[in-house]
């Protein structure tokens, strides 16, 4: 297949230029908002609209520090020792999806306990709306043309811009895919099914950990580390630690309740 060669800049205003990529991450605050918003009115918990905004506005600020962290410290550590200046040039890309998920979560524990309001409940509405951010957070990976797959002869592979002559898994649109409206269906059953708090947050958590897992089998490895321990990449070695956490924390939260 053909890649389709979309121009990741979707507008130009004189010098500044706005990314499909960065749009991506606007919608899906958006979409949490209402997703949140929704969740909150119908159980009645006592946050605002302003709240919420300011606790998305907190999980974001989170999204961006952890993320940028976490690159750092798992991805790229020895380059940003030496070029300490580059660790703030976060408009070259270097995010971290674990250190950006670790980030939301403290910034809205801070946030949640600040307002004397239970980090669960407000955490199984919030992580319900992950997907769609997820989803096309992916989307937006694809249009750049990163984040691309391995090597492969499938008839769906394609020759990415910056990934050689040869096809490639489009491994974006699988993550796509499984991390936004797979996941959100299973989460959207749990949430309206099990009434056990915490079990939609741990679902999500797990859920990701094995997508995330299985995912990585397929797409390429960083470049500045290739594959680690057991011949597996720093993507595996830190989903699966979520896979089996998010389980080992659903069955508690079943039993408990």
């Amino acid at each position: 297949m053909t890649f389709p060669h979309i121009d990741p800049v979707f507008l130009k205003l004189g010098p500044l230029e706005f990314r499909w990529y960065g749009l991506m991450y606007i919608c899906g605050f958006i979409a949490a908002y209402f997703i949140i918003s929704a969740g909150v009115k119908r159980k009645g918990l006592p946050l605002s609209k302003d709240d919420v905004a300011d606790l998305i506005f907190t999980a974001a600020m989170g999204v961006i520090l952890g993320g940028r962290l976490g690159y750092i410290l798992f991805y790229n550590l020895s380059y940003y020792l030496e070029h300490p200046l580059k660790l703030f040039a976060v408009w070259e890309g270097g995010m971290s999806f674990h250190g950006g998920l670790t980030g939301a979560i403290v910034g809205g524990f801070i946030y949640l306990r600040k307002r004397q309001i239970r980090f669960y409940q407000i955490a199984d509405i919030s992580f319900l709306a992950g997907p769609v951010g997820l989803g096309l957070g992916r989307i937006g990976n694809f249009i750049n043309g990163e984040l691309y797959g391995r090597i492969t002869d499938v008839p769906w592979g394609m020759v990415f811009p910056s990934g050689g002559p040869l096809p490639r898994h489009p491994s974006q649109l699988y993550e796509a895919f499984l991390e936004g409206p797979v996941m959100f269906l299973v989460l959207w059953i749990i949430s309206h099914r099990v009434k056990q708090e915490g079990v939609v947050f741990w679902s999500f958590i797990g859920l990701y950990g094995l997508f995330r897992f299985l995912v990585e089998f397929v797409r390429e490895p960083d470049a500045q580390l290739g594959f680690l321990a057991g011949g597996l990449s720093m993507g595996q070695l830190l989903s699966l630690p979520m896979f089996l956490v998010g389980v080992a924390m659903v069955i508690h939260r079943m039993r408990k309740g």
